[in-house]
């Protein structure tokens, strides 16, 4: 036999933040977004190359 769970609505969860907060946030989220673009293009070029070769280390 089962067992009939009650589920609660979702709750809203409220936040405030400073300006520069905000900005701060952004900030790492362009960094961490560069990053990312760095990393991808570093792994196609790696996987551009030739099998045979070995990939210069960073």
């Amino acid at each position: 036999m089962t067992t009939a769970q009650m589920t609660r609505p979702p709750q809203t969860l409220y936040v405030t933040i400073r300006r520069d907060e905000l900005r701060q946030l952004k900030d790492e989220r362009d960094q961490l977004q560069q990053e990312v673009m760095r990393l991808r293009s570093h792994l196609q070029a790696q996987l551009a190359q030739p099998s045979g070769t070995q990939p210069a280390l960073c």
